[in-house]
């Protein structure tokens, strides 16, 4: 549906939710699909949200509290009644419960796994054994592998049969007796084979991740050899789990939200904007804005020091917003770049050396121009002494935070940081104290004050 059209479903059912007339609301939900139904939730508030999800029907609830983000999963469930929740958690697949009982609280989470059935319990338990932030913990146990000495009539029988309760079928896992992973097979070429043809005969090679890797790293790989499914061992690389292309899109786009928030100094929001607290969203930009006012206060200090400088010749301080924003955009400009050829796997923390050389490269030839430049017009406007001062200004900082911006998120990779953290708002702050100290420095050899 076209956003004014969501936008004209969301004022209704809010009308009629204050109008307690149900039946309009179930008239204006239910024609719609699963994903139009949760932009729709994410307008609303806890109480209404609730309200509306038991309208739906048990096909529709189900597709709809999969597609819901796992903190609004977590509300909705205080929302609903034990029984409901309890045959909602029942229904979803492992590494979904495993999301949702992270946002839970711990009571909550006990009660409903020990509501579950034994095998559906097993598997839930298995994935919570991982670390955090490791792709064991976002893989999903269910899936069908064969055998390398079955037949393609076998491996399709075993398909068949586990039809229902397969994260997917498309590529299949190969293992031999002990559950090794040594391949996989494709269903096309399953299909297209003859029902005698054995399975070592059509596997492919496989490419699996440790059930111990990060899950952002695991995502990556699988989008960068664009995999419909990658299989995940354990240490000794026997077969636990897989993990599909459209979960790792998932992890991806999670990882793609929280860089771009803390690049800009905020924390990432957990949920959909408008289903945040205002104290969450004051929480999570209040702690950036006080490190980046503490570290602010650089700048001012270096001020004060060169005081006596400023005032010999005021014409300095004209310059000042020109030098504080250039260097600042330099190294956010190099920031960025480099921050995301890590996220992309193009370069690692090895890579430091050859980056620093590049970004000092960089950094040089934009600071001979922009200098060039600055020099031409400050010497026309007021003299040649002055300048000098602004075109080696600009050439020192744009070199100093070109590389300074692209060695801060290898440093952040190298410590086990996020890369990210280390970016934009840090830079600046960084950027504009050195900045101005070369500048000064600068000024006070040339002009001789």
């Amino acid at each position: 549906m076209e956003q004014w059209n969501r936008e004209a479903v969301t004022k209704t059912v809010e009308r009629a939710l204050d109008d307690r007339d149900l039946a309009a609301v179930t008239t204006a939900v239910r024609p719609l699909g699963s994903a139009e139904i949760v932009e729709v939730l994410e307008r609303l508030d806890n109480t209404e949200r609730a309200v509306i999800y038991r309208l739906l029907s048990k096909e529709q609830a189900l597709e709809v509290f999969e597609d819901l983000d796992p903190s609004l999963q977590s509300d909705l469930v205080g929302g609903l009644q034990k029984d409901d929740v309890a045959a909602l958690f029942a229904e979803l697949d492992p590494d979904d419960r495993v999301e949702l009982l992270d946002e839970l609280p711990a009571s909550v989470a006990r009660r409903l796994l020990q509501g579950l059935p034994l095998r559906e319990r097993a598997m839930t338990a298995s994935i919570l054994g991982y670390p955090q932030g490791s792709i064991g913990r976002r893989m999903s146990p269910e899936f069908v592998a064969v055998r390398t000495d079955s037949t393609a009539a076998a491996a399709l029988e075993r398909v068949a049969a586990h039809l229902v309760d397969a994260e997917t079928v498309y590529v299949l896992p190969v293992t031999d007796n002990h559950r090794t992973l040594v391949g996989v097979v494709n269903l096309r070429d399953l299909m297209g084979a003859a029902p005698e043809t054995r399975i070592a005969d059509l596997m492919e090679r496989a490419y699996p991740v440790r059930a111990s890797d990060d899950a952002e790293e695991a995502a990556r790989r699988c989008a960068d050899l664009k995999a419909l499914v990658l299989p995940v061992v354990d240490n000794e690389s026997r077969l636990v789990g897989i993990l599909t292309v459209d979960d790792a899109l998932r992890i991806l786009e999670t990882a793609e939200t929280e860089d771009q928030a803390r690049a800009g100094g905020t924390e990432p929001l957990r949920r959909p904007y408008l289903t945040n607290p205002v104290r969450n969203l004051v929480r999570g930009r209040v702690v950036w804005l006080l490190v980046l006012a503490v570290g602010a206060t650089l700048t001012v200090q270096v001020l004060s020091v060169f005081e006596a400088t400023l005032s010999q010749v005021v014409a300095l301080a004209l310059f000042v917003p020109l030098l504080i924003g250039t260097g600042g955009n330099t190294g956010n400009q190099a920031a960025t770049t480099v921050t995301r050829a890590l996220a992309l796997g193009d370069i690692g923390s090895r890579d430091i050396t050859k980056v620093v050389a590049r970004e000092f490269r960089v950094g040089l030839s934009l600071g001979l121009l922009l200098g060039s430049l600055a020099f031409v017009l400050a010497s026309i406007v007021y003299d040649t002494a002055l300048g000098t001062v602004i075109g080696l200004s600009l050439l020192s900082v744009c070199t100093m935070a070109a590389t300074v911006g692209g060695t801060m998120p290898l440093i952040a990779r190298a410590i086990r940081a996020d890369p990210a953290v280390f970016s934009n708002p840090f830079i600046s702050t960084f950027v504009d104290a050195t900045g101005l100290l070369l500048y000064f420095l600068i000024a006070k050899v040339v002009l001789g004050i």
